[in-house]
């Protein structure tokens, strides 16, 4: 789940490299904006298109707005938070900012599967395993090393 307007916008460039390596090892990167989190997805789908290709050169599929949690989750949400739940933010500044924000909203937030903010990615096989999860703050070159290790 993506948002134009979010402090992780630029791993957009990151995803777009990913995607370049390796599609033509048949993974790609699917794009599922959310306005769910400070609402920083706004405007439409063909603006958001428009915003990410201008200034990430994102060429990877990008489908409509979702709803990741709540009443409203799309589905594909609800089965990619059952099989891999939160794990927590990891170490490091953003993670620390992250927990404590969360933290504020609601102590208990760990302890629930929901997507916590944008950026969020999960790994999905070829047969539709989810096999990881990774949160916003996690590094950009350990997606990129659990990917290329799952492609060979």
């Amino acid at each position: 789940n993506t948002a134009p307007r979010c402090g992780f916008t630029p791993q957009y460039t990151e995803l777009e490299n990913l995607y370049e390596r390796y599609k033509d090892k048949g993974f790609t990167v699917l794009d599922f904006p959310c306005n769910q989190f400070g609402g920083q997805a706004p405007g439409t789908i063909a603006e958001i298109r428009e915003f990410c290709s201008g200034n990430y050169n994102v060429t990877f599929p990008q489908f409509d707005k979702v709803e990741v949690n709540g009443e409203g989750q799309s589905p594909l949400f609800a089965y990619l938070k059952s099989k891999q739940g939160f794990k927590g933010f990891g170490n490091g500044q953003q993670a620390k900012f992250m927990d404590e924000m969360l933290k504020k909203q609601d102590p208990d937030y760990a302890s629930k599967p929901d997507i916590k903010w944008n950026f969020t990615k999960f790994l999905v096989d070829s047969k539709g395993d989810v096999v990881a999860r990774f949160e916003p703050t996690v590094s950009m070159n350990f997606v990129s090393t659990v990917v290329s290790s799952k492609l060979y």
